[in-house]
C-alpha cells in the first residue's frame, strides 16, 4: 500500500514537472510573438510626427537691411554702423573717375591661376565657371618663369585674370608684372584675386604694390553688404547676415586711398582682434572683400580676403566676375524653375498624401504664386496605383483630382515600368495608352507636352522606342533628365534634342523617396538648411537660368519637405537676390532654353557601358561590342576606300554593313546621320563572334575634315585607333576636281582646275564651295591637330598613301602592327597588281584579280606644271607643319611628303 502510494505520488511529481516546462516553454513562445509583433507595429505604423517645420520668414535673421550711414545715437553711446577704418566715405566723385569695363578687343575666355590642379580655391572657382558655362584655361601660378602668350592677332586671349593666391600676382618678377599689368591696362581686363590666411601670415602687412594693408587671422560677425560697391548686380545690398563667421582666419583689408570700395564688410569677435585701429575697433566695420576702382594703376579689381566657402563669397564673386568683364560673362537676373512631383500615386502606405497634406499643397501653391509669376507644381502620375494607399490615404488621391485644373500634370508609364525594358514600340505604346485612358477617365489634362520616364530609363541613353512611343501616343515635345551627359557633377547636366523631343536638364534638391521626416534628413535638419541657404541648392538656382527640380510624392506627406524646402528657398533667393523667379509650362520653358543654349541643340553621344548607371538603363538586347575599334577617317580621294578593301581581307578585321545611300561609308560622326542615334548607328556591325579577337571598323574618309567629327567620335569612341591616309595634297586636290567632273559638278565641267585652286574670294558661289573641297582638306597638320585634341597620339596611325598604292603589303603589315590584331595576315600572297586598272587588286581564284568598281583608278590628263607649282607654294607652309607635326609624334615622314620638301627647298 505504501509502495503504490510512493508510486502515485512519483507520477503526480512528474506530472507538475512537465507542466511546468510546458509553462516556462509557453512563456518563452509568448514573448517571442510578443516582442515579434511589437517590431511589426513599431515599423509599420505611422509615426507619430510632430508639425511640418515652417519655412523661413526673414531675411537671415538680421537687421532686415540697415543702412551702413545709419547710427543708432548721435552721441556715439550706440552702435554706430560705419565704413571700414580709414576706407574714404565720399563716392559719387570718385565714380565719376572710374573706367566703365570694356573688354571687347577680348576673347571671352578666363584665364585662372591656381596654386595647383589639386587644391580646393582653384578647383571651386572652376565649378562656378563651368556651372555658369563660361570658357576658361587653368594655369599653375608661376612663382618665377614665363607668362602665358596673352595676345594673338592683336586681341587678347583672355577677358578676365583671376588668382588662387593673389601673393602669387603681387609677387610676380618685374618683366612678368608689367607684362600682365600693361595687357590688363590696354585691354581693360580685371583681377580677382584671394588671400586665404594660414599660420605662416603675418598679422597684419602691406600687400606689396599697393596702398593697401591686410589684417590676418581675424574672427568676424555681423556680414553687411555694401550698397555703395558698384559691382553689386545680383547681390541685393543692405542685408545683414548676423551671427559669427565660420573660422577665425579671415582677413580684412584697410586704406587710405580712393580707389578702394569695401564690398562685404563685418564686426571683429574681440576687442582685442583690431586694437592697432585704437578706441571702436570693435563697433566698426571692417572690409572683407574689395573693389579696386583702378585709380591707383588703371587696373580695377576685386579682392577677396578669404576663400569661396562662405556662400556669400560664392554669390559677390559671380557678381565681381560679370562686372569686370563689363557683363559678358553674366547671365540675365531671369531664373525660371518647374518643380516636378513624380510618382504622385506610387508611395508604400504611410508615406503618401492625406487630405491636409493636398490642402497644404494648395495653400504653399497659392504663397509661391506671389512671389514666383505663374507658380504651379507639375504632378506625374502612374494610373495604375490610384487608390493604393489607406482609406485616408486614398482620400488624398481623391482631392487631387478634384483639384485637378489647379495642377500641372505629365504622363510617366502605367505601371511605373522602366521603357528600356520593353523591345516593342507597340507594347510600349500601349502601356501608354492605358495611362491616357485612365488620365482621360479622371478628367487629367492629357496636352501638356511633357512626359518624364520612371528612373530617367530610355530618355539617355536612348532608347528609341520610347521616343516612337510618346510621340505616337501623347505627342510629346519635351521631356527632361539627370543622366545627359552624366548624373555627376551636376554642373555639366545639359539639354539636347531628338527625334523632335526636346531634353532638358533635371536637377536634383536633396529630397528623395526617403526623406521624408525633417530631424531624420540625412546628416541632420542642419545639412538641408545649409543647401537651402546658400548651398548647393541656392547655387543651382543662381548659376542655372533653367532649373526644373525633381522631387517626390512623399516629399509632400509626412513632414512636406518639398513644401518647406522650397517655399525657404524661395524667400531666400528674394531675400539675398536681385533675381527674377518664374515659372513656365514646360514646353514654353523648353524653347526659353534652346534659346539661351542653341549650341545645345545637337546632343554628343557617349559610350553606354563607360557609365554604369548609363549601362542599368540601357535595353538588354543592346551590346557596346557592336561598336567599332578603329576608324578609317580619311581624307577624301586618298585611297581610302582601297584601304577598306584590303582591311577586309584580314580574318579577323570586320567592316561595317554597307550604307543604301553612301555605300561602304556609314558617315555617322560628319553629318546628319549623326541625329539618328547610336542604336542607329549600331546596326550597322555585326554582333562579334569573339570580343577579344574581333576587330571591327569603319571607314568614312569625310570624318578627317569635318570640325565636328573628333569629338563626336571620341565621345563614343574613346579607346578607338584612327587611321589617316595622306598622299600629296596637290595631287588630292586635282583628284577631287577630276571627281566632280565624272559625277557631273557644273563648276567643275565649267572651270579649269587651275581657274578653280586660283579662284578669288569674289567668285561665283559654287566656285568657291568647289575650291574649298579641293583646298581646305590638304592643310593635313589643321586637320590632325583637331583629332589630337581628344585622342592621344598613341591611337593615331598615319598611312603613307603613295607607298600604300606602290607597297600595299609593306603599308598592311605596319597597320596590323598598330592595331595589334592577330594573326599577321600574309597581304603578298593576298594582293597582286592589276596592270590594267594600274594598282593593287585581291587575288581570287585562279589567280585572278578582284579589282574596285569602275569609279577608282581613273584615267585623267596630268595636272599642269602652271597648277602643280601653284599648289606646291600654296601648301609648302602646310606641308612644314605636318612635317613638324610628325616629328613630334615620332612617326616616320611619308615618302611624297620627303620629295615634296626637297623639291620645294630646291627651288
Amino acid at each position: 500500500m505504501v509502495g503504490a502510494g510512493l508510486g502515485v505520488w512519483k507520477l503526480m511529481r512528474g506530472v507538475r514537472q512537465l507542466e511546468l516546462h510546458r509553462l516556462i516553454l509557453a512563456l518563452i513562445i509568448f514573448c517571442l510573438l510578443s516582442m515579434a509583433f511589437l517590431a511589426y507595429y513599431v515599423s509599420n505604423s505611422p509615426k507619430i510626427k510632430e508639425a511640418p517645420p515652417l519655412p523661413f520668414s526673414d531675411c537671415g535673421g538680421g537687421g532686415g537691411g540697415m543702412s551702413l550711414a545709419a547710427s543708432t545715437g548721435a552721441d556715439g553711446g550706440g552702435l554706430v554702423v560705419q565704413r571700414a577704418p580709414l576706407f574714404l566715405p565720399p563716392r559719387q566723385g570718385r565714380l565719376r573717375q572710374v573706367k566703365a569695363m570694356d573688354s571687347s578687343r577680348t576673347q571671352p575666355v578666363v584665364l585662372v591661376f591656381v596654386e595647383s590642379i589639386y587644391s580646393q580655391l582653384g578647383q571651386e572657382i572652376v565649378a562656378i565657371l563651368e556651372s555658369s558655362r563660361f570658357r576658361y584655361r587653368t594655369e599653375i601660378a608661376p612663382g618665377k618663369g614665363d607668362m602665358p602668350t596673352l595676345t594673338e592677332h592683336n586681341r587678347g586671349r583672355y577677358t578676365l585674370i583671376i588668382y588662387e593666391n593673389v601673393l602669387k600676382y603681387v609677387n610676380l618678377d618685374a618683366w612678368n608684372r608689367d607684362l600682365l599689368d600693361k595687357y590688363c591696362a590696354e585691354y581693360g581686363v580685371g583681377v580677382i584675386g584671394f588671400f586665404k590666411a594660414n599660420e605662416n601670415s603675418l598679422l597684419s602687412a602691406q600687400l606689396k604694390g599697393f596702398p593697401l594693408f591686410l589684417h590676418s587671422h581675424l574672427g568676424l560677425r555681423d556680414y553687411h553688404i555694401n550698397p555703395n560697391a558698384p559691382l553689386l548686380y545680383i547681390t541685393k545690398p543692405n542685408q545683414v547676415e548676423q551671427g559669427s563667421l565660420p573660422g577665425d582666419d579671415w582677413t580684412v583689408f584697410q586704406s587710405n586711398h580712393s580707389t578702394y570700395e569695401p564690398v562685404l564688410l563685418a564686426s571683429t569677435k574681440s576687442s582685442e582682434a583690431l586694437a592697432q585701429f585704437g578706441p571702436g575697433s570693435m563697433r566698426a566695420l571692417h572690409a572683407t572683400v574689395v573693389q579696386d576702382l583702378g585709380l591707383h594703376d588703371g587696373i580695377q579689381r576685386v579682392l577677396f580676403g578669404n576663400n569661396l566657402n562662405y556662400w556669400l563669397h560664392k554669390l559677390v564673386f559671380v557678381d565681381a566676375i560679370a562686372y569686370l568683364t563689363g557683363k559678358r560673362l553674366c547671365l540675365s537676373l531671369d531664373r525660371h524653375i518647374l518643380v516636378d512631383v513624380d510618382d504622385i500615386f506610387v508611395g508604400k502606405e504611410g508615406t503618401r498624401m492625406k487630405v491636409s497634406d493636398v490642402e497644404a499643397l494648395l495653400n504653399t501653391q497659392t504663397k509661391l504664386r506671389a512671389l514666383v509669376p505663374n507658380f504651379t507644381f507639375n504632378l506625374g502620375f502612374s494610373g495604375k496605383f490610384y487608390h493604393t494607399g489607406t482609406d485616408e490615404e486614398d482620400r488624398g488621391d481623391d482631392m487631387l483630382l478634384q483639384h485637378r485644373m489647379d495642377f500641372w500634370w505629365f504622363p510617366h508609364m502605367w505601371s511605373h515600368m522602366q521603357p528600356h525594358l520593353f523591345h516593342n514600340v507597340s507594347v510600349l505604346a500601349e502601356q501608354m495608352r492605358l495611362n491616357k485612358i485612365f488620365a482621360q477617365e479622371h478628367g487629367i489634362p492629357t496636352d501638356m507636352g511633357y512626359a518624364v520616364a520612371p528612373h530617367h530609363s530610355g530618355v539617355y541613353p536612348v532608347h528609341s522606342q520610347l521616343y516612337e512611343a510618346w510621340k505616337s501616343v501623347w505627342g510629346i515635345k519635351v521631356t527632361s533628365t539627370e543622366e545627359y551627359p552624366h548624373l555627376r557633377p551636376a554642373r555639366y547636366r545639359r539639354g539636347f534634342i531628338h527625334n523632335g523631343i526636346q531634353v532638358l536638364p533635371r536637377q536634383t534638391c536633396g529630397l528623395f523617396t526617403h526623406t521624408i521626416f525633417y530631424n531624420e534628413y540625412p546628416g541632420g535638419s542642419k545639412e538641408l538648411d545649409k543647401s537651402i541657404r546658400g548651398g548647393e541648392l541656392f547655387l543651382t538656382v543662381l548659376l542655372n537660368p533653367i532649373s526644373i527640380f525633381m522631387t517626390h510624392l512623399s516629399n509632400y506627406g509626412n513632414d512636406r519637405l518639398g513644401l518647406y524646402t522650397f517655399e525657404s528657398l524661395v524667400k531666400f533667393v528674394q531675400c539675398w537676390t536681385n533675381l527674377r523667379l518664374q515659372t513656365l509650362p514646360p514646353v514654353k520653358l523648353a524653347d526659353k532654353y534652346f534659346q539661351i543654349f542653341p549650341e545645345e541643340r545637337d546632343p554628343l553621344w557617349q559610350n553606354p557601358c563607360h557609365d554604369k548607371r548609363h549601362k542599368d538603363i540601357w535595353s538588354k538586347e543592346k551590346t557596346c561590342d557592336r561598336l567599332p575599334k578603329f576608324l578609317v577617317i580619311g581624307p577624301q580621294k586618298t585611297g581610302t576606300t582601297a584601304l577598306h578593301s584590303f582591311l577586309s581581307l584580314h580574318p579577323a578585321i570586320t567592316s561595317s554593313f554597307p550604307s543604301p545611300t553612301t555605300f561602304e561609308e556609314i558617315q555617322f560622326f560628319s553629318g546628319a546621320n549623326y541625329d539618328n542615334g547610336i542604336d542607329w548607328y549600331m546596326d550597322f556591325f555585326p554582333f562579334p563572334s569573339n570580343v577579344s579577337t574581333d576587330f571591327m571598323f569603319e571607314k568614312s574618309a569625310n570624318y578627317f575634315d569635318t570640325e565636328v567629327a573628333p569629338k563626336r567620335a571620341a565621345a563614343l569612341l574613346p579607346r578607338a585607333k584612327i587611321l589617316a591616309v595622306l598622299i600629296n595634297p596637290s595631287d588630292r586636290a586635282y583628284s577631287w576636281y577630276q571627281h566632280q567632273r565624272a559625277h557631273q559638278d557644273p563648276a567643275a565641267l565649267n572651270n579649269t582646275f587651275h581657274a578653280v585652286v586660283t579662284a578669288g574670294p569674289s567668285g561665283p558661289r559654287d566656285l568657291l564651295v568647289l575650291q574649298r573641297r579641293c583646298l581646305s582638306p590638304g592643310a593635313y597638320a589643321t586637320h590632325l591637330e583637331h583629332w589630337l585634341q581628344h585622342y592621344q597620339p598613341s591611337q593615331l596611325h598615319i598611312v603613307d598613301g603613295a607607298l600604300l598604292r606602290s607597297n600595299p603589303a609593306l603599308v598592311m603589315e605596319g597597320i596590323q602592327r598598330f592595331l595589334g590584331v592577330t594573326p599577321i595576315f600574309n597581304y603578298t600572297q593576298a594582293l597582286m597588281y592589276d596592270d590594267s586598272k594600274g594598282f593593287w587588286c585581291q587575288r581570287v581564284e585562279g589567280g585572278r584579280a578582284k579589282c574596285l568598281g569602275k569609279s577608282k583608278g581613273r584615267k585623267y590628263p596630268e595636272m599642269s606644271s602652271e597648277s602643280r607649282a601653284f599648289l606646291a607654294e600654296y601648301y609648302r607652309e602646310s606641308n612644314m607643319e605636318l612635317l613638324r607635326l610628325l616629328n613630334r609624334l615620332g612617326q616616320p615622314l611619308p615618302s611624297w611628303l620627303r620629295q615634296e620638301l626637297q623639291s620645294t627647298s630646291w627651288s
